[in-house]
């Protein structure tokens, strides 16, 4: 595989892409682990997770390197995700066993009925690039703690990320088969997913990705859970504390670079604050520092040249249908991959950046008169991953936070992920859950379990 230093464009060294026979061996692998797997005791599960975050964190700055050479992250940025995917093994390592504990239900006299969590078998993880550790462990964590076994099937441009997980679980003790890096191109996914051995997938990519994969799942009759991009609004009333919302919604934008399913991508603002916002929030923007991601920098490159190509062609055609450039809107003249904090006001609402998922440092924003017009428009996409409201008045809300139609809204706060918290989407955004209760049981048999004494059946009535 293929690897581009993105801060320089230079080559790194390719890593060895699996043949066929290579995925033969690790499914029949997983499908073995697994037996003896399922019966390993809950808290054994739990104690190897809690190892693998120690893995995670004594080995955080070589990850964080690893990170930042290949997806071009800011080394900082790195660290942190490292420390996210610790955090995630803490939270299932210590709750895993409540989550999972036979369920209770009440049925009728002298019966004992309950609902038990069983795993289903191997699932294979379609993984992106933008968050090449968090990803994988937001899957891992969970699915392996149930009694499941992982396949990774990671993104082409990360390989080295995809084999230091699998180094991660290896380190912490795990059984052989147990997690398995699978070091192939997209066209293999769909073979692997018709295998008999493979029992569900967890995709996290693109739209079109996300219904290939389900399409193929579908016809098998195989469990999937999709995560499939945003088109988040972040929302900014009349009442709003203009300064934070400024700060945080540059935050908000920009994290990974503006390579977030979940950033900020249509800030849609009242206009008695609109133009102090522009004011604000354009100054905060501009303050971002963009360079060598080793260096202490708020934003590194794109991952990939392709993907900046992308980028500047969206605030092109905006720009050609009637948007105005605030700040930046054009390539960095430097080595390597680099797009500037972009601001577009006087957005069209059928602008390329209104209508599509933009996925860099750009940030339109639209003008509304009311808060009836604002949530209108939040709603105007068929991606529904998440969304932010900024008001003083907390009732307010939570009240617009119920009509913003996705998989999550935080009121006065930035659209994040948290182990303790289901995390998803709906629309073309996906489905099912990831984190906190809700996502371990996606992968898991709900089985109903009924017992009750035996009772010989009553001599029928003698016959005349």
């Amino acid at each position: 595989m293929e690897r581009v230093n993105p801060a320089t464009g230079e080559a790194l060294d390719p890593i060895e892409a699996d043949d066929e026979a290579a995925v033969e061996a690790a499914l029949a692998t997983a499908d073995e682990a697994f037996e003896s797997w399922r019966d390993v005791p809950l808290a054994e599960r739990e104690e190897l997770l809690a190892s693998a975050a120690d893995v995670l964190r004594e080995n955080e700055a070589e990850y964080a390197e690893l990170m930042t050479a290949e997806m071009g992250k800011p080394l900082a940025a790195a660290r942190s995700e490292v420390q996210k995917c610790a955090w995630v093994c803490d939270y299932y390592a210590e709750h895993a066993g409540e989550h999972l504990q036979d369920e209770r239900v009440g049925a009728e006299p002298g019966v004992d009925s309950f609902v038990a969590y069983e795993p289903l078998g191997p699932i294979l993880a379609v993984m992106p690039w933008n968050f090449p550790f968090w990803q994988v462990f937001r899957f891992a964590a969970p699915h392996l703690t149930s009694g499941n076994v992982g396949l990774l099937k990671h993104a082409s441009n990360v390989p080295g990320c995809a084999e230091a997980i699998e180094e991660v679980f290896r380190e912490a003790g795990y059984p052989e088969g147990v997690f398995q890096t699978l070091l192939v191109g997209s066209d293999a996914v769909d073979g692997i997913v018709e295998d008999d051995r493979l029992k569900a997938v967890t995709l996290t990519g693109s739209e079109y990705a996300g219904r290939a994969v389900a399409e193929t799942a579908g016809a098998e009759l195989k469990k999937t859970v999709l995560e499939l991009g945003g088109s988040d609004p972040f929302v900014v009333l009349d009442d709003a504390d203009v300064a934070a919302a400024a700060a945080t919604g540059a935050r908000a934008r920009t994290i990974n670079s503006g390579q977030s399913c979940i950033a900020a991508k249509r800030f849609i603002v009242h206009e008695d604050v609109s133009d102090e916002f522009v004011e604000a929030f354009v100054a905060e923007m501009e303050a971002l520092d963009v360079g060598d991601p080793h260096e202490d920098v708020d934003l590194g490159p794109q991952a990939r040249a392709d993907l900046m190509e992308d980028l500047h062609e969206q605030v092109e055609r905006s720009v050609e249908a009637g948007a105005t450039v605030e700040l930046g809107g054009e390539p960095l003249d430097r080595d390597g991959f680099f797009y500037p904090p972009t601001v577009l006001t006087d957005v069209p609402r059928d602008a390329a950046v209104a209508e599509e998922e933009v996925f860099g440092p750009v940030a339109p924003i639209f003008e509304v008169a009311d808060e009836t017009e604002a949530i209108a428009l939040a709603n105007d996409t068929d991606l529904g991953l998440g969304g932010s409201v900024w008001t003083e008045d907390r009732e307010r809300g939570t009240r617009l936070a119920r009509e913003i139609e996705s998989g999550a809204v935080f009121v006065n706060e930035l659209t994040k992920s948290d182990p303790r918290l289901p995390f998803g989407g709906i629309g073309d955004s996906g489905y099912g859950r990831e984190l906190g209760k809700m996502g371990i049981h996606e992968f898991v048999n709900r089985k109903t379990v009924w017992v009750q004494d035996a009772e010989m059946p009553e001599d029928e009535p003698a016959g005349e």
